[in-house]
């Protein structure tokens, strides 16, 4: 566990360093604050619409630092040779992708807090009411979906040479499943077998992304999700994050650094 920590503080040293999720936050943190100052003369749905735009703004700004921060690390550390010391030391590769693993998750729930404490600031100086436990449930769930993001990166930075061709893949896959995932039980009822068997077996295999999905919460002030449900929510994150980390695991120990 010590050596998954080490490896997890380096990786937030080097976030801190870099300039992406600065410059993603101040962008979001923009477009928020001139979407919040347009006065809309107590119209509703034009509020809900402007939070809306603002948390996909967010979203979008999340996948892309997620995905970014994640698809570097393991060809980063091949390109400058800093494997080949760290390897050399009593850490394992499974030490070495956890720690990755760790360091980029704990980064994006940084961001996460900054981001939708800066939306909720923005909502509770214009709104009479700031719902704490509906961004609380929103950002935890969101959170809980970068860490499958994260896992499959990771495991595609295994798989693909080019850090470029891993982030270009998970960029589209995040997309597609954000919003086709749901559907494809609806478009395999009208195909002919065998193509509809495996659109089905597509449509049960893959992480449903959107479930984490939860930004109504915040939009139009929605009652909270069950408890239950949301834990339930989580052990389903947990659970294909573990997967993709032991496949990523499973392909680093056979791959050849050289």
């Amino acid at each position: 566990m010590n050596n998954i920590l080490a490896v997890a503080s380096v990786v937030l040293r080097e976030v801190y360093r870099r300039k992406d999720v600065y410059v993603l936050f101040i962008l979001t943190a923009m477009l928020t604050v001139l979407a919040g100052s347009v006065s809309f003369f107590g119209d509703i749905q034009a509020v809900r619409y402007v939070k809306e735009i603002c948390l996909l703004l967010i979203w979008i700004a999340m996948l892309v630092i997620a995905i970014t921060m994640a698809a570097r690390q393991l060809p980063m550390e091949r390109e400058s040779r800093t494997i080949f010391p760290l390897l050399a030391k009593p850490v394992t590769r499974a030490q070495v992708l956890l720690g990755k693993f760790a360091g980029c998750w704990f980064a994006c729930g940084a961001a996460l807090v900054v981001f939708y404490g800066f939306f909720g600031g923005v909502c509770l100086v214009k709104e009479s009411q700031w719902l704490a436990l509906n961004y609380a449930q929103a950002m935890l769930l969101h959170w809980a979906m970068l860490a499958i993001v994260i896992a499959f990166t990771l495991l595609g930075s295994i798989i693909f040479t080019a850090p470029s061709s891993n982030t270009t893949i998970a960029l589209i896959l995040s997309t597609g499943i954000l919003m086709v995932g749901r559907h494809l039980n609806q478009i395999a009822v009208r195909m002919p077998e065998p193509r509809q068997s495996i659109v089905y077996a597509v449509y049960y295999a893959i992480p449903h992304l959107e479930l984490f999905d939860v930004r109504d919460l915040i939009i139009h002030n929605w009652p909270l999700i069950p408890w239950l449900v949301f834990f339930e929510a989580a052990l389903y994150a947990a659970f294909y994050s573990a997967v993709f980390l032991t496949l990523a695991c499973w392909a680093f120990r056979r791959k050849s650094l050289s």
